[in-house]
């Protein structure tokens, strides 16, 4: 008796099992394909790659859900029962992982209202990097020297943030430091030709050189200009060698800190420092 109810019971539940692993299996395979023609149809209509990595994601698991309860009627679970357990059980996961669930909100916040892109380069929470994607939980950057950077989207939308693609234009700031000794107007002459003289920096605005402040051991000069975005680097590390050279060719001092040192058994001893170069 009791044999055959077991047997009975493989032939009926074990075959319901079987057909349900195979559909599950099935249909992740199956969503698995969706979702890589949805992508080839993404890049061919050239859709925005900030949204698209995101909408991908949730596609995929919300497919994934249904998957799931499609797999669990077919067990003949019912659907109210088990639908009142998923919601149980997926507050206690919401309760476990409300730092995830803040990464989603931030992610969804950051796609509404775009307070950067793929392929800008942003400096948040921390972090700097160009960003080569923005996912459920997580904004992917590249740092300049190609390092990976994973980022909480919780935390990229609740902290200040400073994008430096955004505009197209950017000043360059530079202080340079005379003595006291040189001739100011010399010194505004020389800085003024080489900005003038540079390709790369614009006209207009006119690039600008002021006498900031009388340091301790040096006269101060703010030097200014404005370039494309894309020039910035390029034109801030060739100014350093130009400004040098020019410097040197007029004979204008770049003062920097000098000490003496005073052996004992001599007529004084101690250290002093000065600015005089």
């Amino acid at each position: 008796m009791y044999v055959d109810f077991i047997y009975q019971a493989v032939i009926t539940y074990g075959v319901q099992l079987l057909i349900a692993l195979f559909a599950l299996f099935a249909g992740l395979a199956v969503i698995k394909l969706f979702t890589n023609a949805v992508n080839k149809k993404f890049e061919k209509a050239a859709f925005d790659p900030s949204l698209q990595p995101f909408l991908l994601s949730l596609i995929r698991i919300s497919l994934q859900v249904l998957l799931v309860i499609s797999v669990a009627s077919m067990l003949g679970l019912a659907m109210t029962s088990f639908i009142a357990v998923l919601g149980a059980v997926a507050f206690a996961v919401g309760l476990s992982l409300q730092g995830s669930l803040s990464n989603f909100a931030g992610g969804v916040l950051i796609l509404l209202l775009r307070p950067f892109k793929v392929g800008d380069y942003i400096e948040a929470a921390g972090q700097a990097g160009t960003v080569k994607e923005i996912q459920i939980f997580y904004t992917l950057l590249n740092t300049p020297d190609n390092k990976r950077i994973i980022v909480p989207n919780g935390l990229l939308s609740n902290s200040s943030m400073i994008n430096y693609s955004t505009n197209t234009t950017r000043r360059l700031d530079f202080t340079f430091g005379v003595g006291y000794d040189d001739d100011i107007e010399k010194v505004k002459s020389v800085l003024m030709e080489i900005a003038e003289n540079h390709p790369l920096v614009f006209k207009d605005p006119a690039p600008q050189v002021i006498l900031g402040e009388h340091g301790d051991s040096a006269v101060i000069f703010y030097f200014r200009m404005w370039c494309e975005r894309d020039n910035y680097w390029t034109i801030y590390f060739e100014m350093f060698e130009k400004v040098k050279i020019a410097f040197d060719q007029a004979g204008i001092n770049i003062p920097y800190p000098q000490m003496d040192v005073h052996l004992p058994g001599s007529s004084r001893s101690g250290s002093s420092s000065s600015g005089q170069g």
